[in-house]
């Protein structure tokens, strides 16, 4: 009878167990479908003006990149013409691939330098100076005023220039080191010494997302890492740099966007002129064609500078992804193991109301 009443209890307890088990479990999934409803419908605006101003737009932008399209009295006169615009571009236009080399070129020599830079002035600026606030107004401040005609005045000023880079030497000494075939980077090369001082404007976002990330690492690792005889290039290069490299990626890809869709960008210029021209070979469709070449290109640069910064795996995060395995493997064995638990206990209850087992005094079947 003992036995009989320890069993009963046991099962008991586990079924009361994987009763409560149950409740929180219910309970934990009308909570998630609440937290998924509320965040979808913070997300429907997004998503709505999504598919309306992105999605149709570049759909409508993609089937006239497909047509020869003429302006006429009556309406637009769309022409079918396949990947026509596509091949014109890329084998009859003259201008068009040479700015789009040129464009590669400054585009994949200013990132790093406009990161990097924006990196330095964040660090300083997150150190223990006075009137930080007016430091960081001057190095956002170009950001507001930079705009388009104010940009293409400061140009035609000399105001992007440094006076004290001498442009025609670093050309000659390029020209010198350089093989033949590699020429046409040193003019891309040059116009960046150039404007130089306009690619340094375009520091301001970086240097605040620089700033907030800066602001959040713990002040207490740096401590400890002093205490175990660690100098400050070593607490850069173990700590700062790797907490930081998710803003890294994020600053390099809003940099690469930002100089392509600069209204300054000489592409956009011509694809602009090609839009408004008046010939037969180009127009709408040609200009659209040319925009979703340039498109690609951006994504290009783009993932490539993904992919450099997203190979390199910490140590650390490899650790703790392993713990985690661990953790799930445990998790499953224990689940596992309380419904073999279970499974028995029933068994048990079956066979006991059965009569297959023996009581305390011998009574009962085998």
């Amino acid at each position: 009878m003992k036995e009989d009443r320890k069993a009963a209890a046991a099962l008991k307890k586990e079924q009361q167990r994987a009763e409560k088990k149950h409740k929180a479990r219910i309970r934990s999934g009308r909570l998630a479908k609440r937290e998924a409803l509320t965040g979808l419908i913070f997300v429907t605006p997004y998503i709505i003006g999504a598919a309306i101003f992105l999605v149709f737009t570049m759909g409508t932008s993609f089937w006239y990149a497909l047509n020869n399209i003429r302006i006429t009295p009556l309406g637009r006169n769309l022409i079918y013409v396949g990947t026509g615009n596509f091949t014109q571009i890329l084998f009859e236009d003259a201008d068009f691939p040479i700015q789009l080399i040129d464009y590669l070129t400054s585009t994949v020599l200013s990132i790093p330098i406009i990161v990097v830079f924006a990196l330095i002035i964040s660090m300083l600026l997150n150190g223990k100076i006075r009137m930080k606030g007016i430091f960081r107004l001057i190095f956002f401040l170009p950001v507001i005023v930079v705009s388009g005609p104010v940009m293409g005045m400061l140009t035609a000023q000399g105001a992007a220039q440094l006076s004290t880079i001498d442009s025609v030497a670093i050309a000659n000494v390029l020209y010198n080191l350089i093989p033949y075939g590699l020429y046409p980077m040193v003019e891309s090369i040059v116009e960046l010494f150039d404007s130089m001082v306009l690619v340094l404007w375009y520091s301001g976002v970086q240097i605040l997302i620089f700033l907030s990330a800066l602001q959040k690492i713990d002040a207490g690792m740096y401590e400890a890492a002093k205490i175990d005889g660690g100098s400050g290039w070593e607490c850069f290069w173990k700590i700062t740099l790797p907490t930081l490299k998710p803003m890294i990626l994020l600053n390099v890809i809003y940099t690469a966007v930002f100089i392509s869709g600069n209204s300054t960008n000489s592409i956009i210029m011509l694809i602009q002129r090609s839009m408004f021209s008046g010939t037969k070979e180009k127009g709408y469709g040609y200009a659209s064609a040319m925009a979703w070449l340039y498109s690609l290109v951006v994504v290009l640069i783009v993932l490539i500078f993904a992919a450099l910064l997203m190979n390199r795996k910490d140590a650390y995060d490899r650790q703790i992804k392993k713990v985690k395995r661990e953790m799930k493997r445990e998790t499953r064995v224990l689940k596992k193991m309380e419904r073999s638990s279970v499974r028995n206990a029933k068994k048990y209850e079956k066979a006991r109301d059965k009569g297959k087992f023996k009581t305390y005094d011998g009574s009962g079947d085998d």
